[in-house]
């Protein structure tokens, strides 16, 4: 199974989804990428993947276009923004899917209420990959 999970930045959407799916599935082969690749993941989501198990502090983002030859089981965006610029897949893509979740980045407060954000959305992703690909 080959899985592609898009999002803007691909600096936390996308990466704790990508974390999630390759620690449930390690076996398949899992990406994620970017339409706007940040230069780094995001810390927060790195945190609030290590609270639960799940090391993404090696993952880097990546731009979608080094992707789009290649064939595809799924490909997952989980912004909208990433949604409307997502570029046509010259490989074969078998399920092209949206399952949008909010920006935990965009969240302004304190650091305790900015990192419950970041909680939030990280188990919100887990729950719906998990109905999506089991």
């Amino acid at each position: 199974m080959r899985v592609l999970i898009l999002c803007t930045g691909n600096s936390c959407r996308s990466q704790m989804a990508h974390g999630f799916v390759q620690s449930q599935h390690p076996d398949w082969e899992i990406y994620s990428a970017g339409t706007q690749p940040a230069a780094k993941v995001n810390p927060m989501a790195v945190r609030v993947m290590q609270e639960v198990g799940i090391d993404i502090s090696q993952h880097t983002p990546h731009h979608v276009q080094e992707y789009v030859n290649q064939s595809w089981d799924y490909v997952i965006t989980v912004c909208g923004g990433a949604n409307e610029t997502c570029p046509m897949f010259v490989g074969q893509v078998k399920h092209r899917l949206h399952i949008g979740f909010d920006d935990p980045s965009d969240a302004l407060g304190s650091e305790e209420y900015i990192l419950s954000e970041f909680r939030r959305v990280r188990d919100e992703i887990h729950q719906k990959f998990a109905e999506l690909l089991d």
